[in-house]
């Protein structure tokens, strides 16, 4: 079993990369699952603080207004997400080769999931441009923390789709026996 943890901040092209990944993978004959650690901001903000869809950027500037150690603590992310996360990748393994894990933001997450798997591969994939929302995203604790964690196996810097293939069939020839 081996598991591609993908990191990243919004936007940063992680569905793209996790949609190539799988195709590789299942065009080597390969048995991939395809999971998320986490709900998203927007889920939490609706289920937990009562956000009602409109103002599309209040529920970051609500996480950004608690700060995210509030919400970890108060929805028991450290206990539950991750526990239940490695509970499933370990039942799933007897019919998955392959494990992507989608959209890995804090380090304590990356450092779960290699403490209790072996054979864990981290990719980063982020833009190498300035949108307008970096400004912003800059003053998140999560991304900001993502952005100073240099415990990563792969780090990639891609304009386009196609820059991102070519230097993921890099990494998965690699990784793929």
């Amino acid at each position: 079993m081996k598991l591609f943890l993908l990191c990243g901040k919004a936007k940063s092209g992680k569905g793209v990369a996790s949609t190539y990944i799988k195709e590789y993978l299942e065009s080597q004959n390969k048995k991939v699952c395809e999971i998320q650690v986490m709900r998203t901001v927007k889920g939490y903000a609706k289920d937990y603080f009562g956000w009602d869809g409109s103002e599309e950027t209040k529920p970051r500037k609500l996480l950004q207004e608690l700060g995210y150690d509030i919400i970890r603590e108060e929805m028991h992310l450290d206990n539950f997400h991750l526990n239940r996360l490695e509970e499933d990748i370990k039942i799933l393994s007897r019919y998955f080769d392959y494990f992507i894990v989608n959209d890995i933001r804090l380090p304590y997450e990356i450092d779960y999931l290699k403490e209790k798997f072996d054979a864990t591969s981290i990719g980063i994939i982020k833009e190498d441009y300035v949108s307008p929302l970096d400004t912003i995203e800059e003053k998140h604790i999560t991304e900001h923390a993502l952005d100073n964690y240099d415990n990563y196996d792969y780090k990639i810097i891609s304009n386009t789709e196609e820059e991102l293939k070519d230097k993921l069939s890099v990494i998965l020839e690699s990784e793929v026996v």
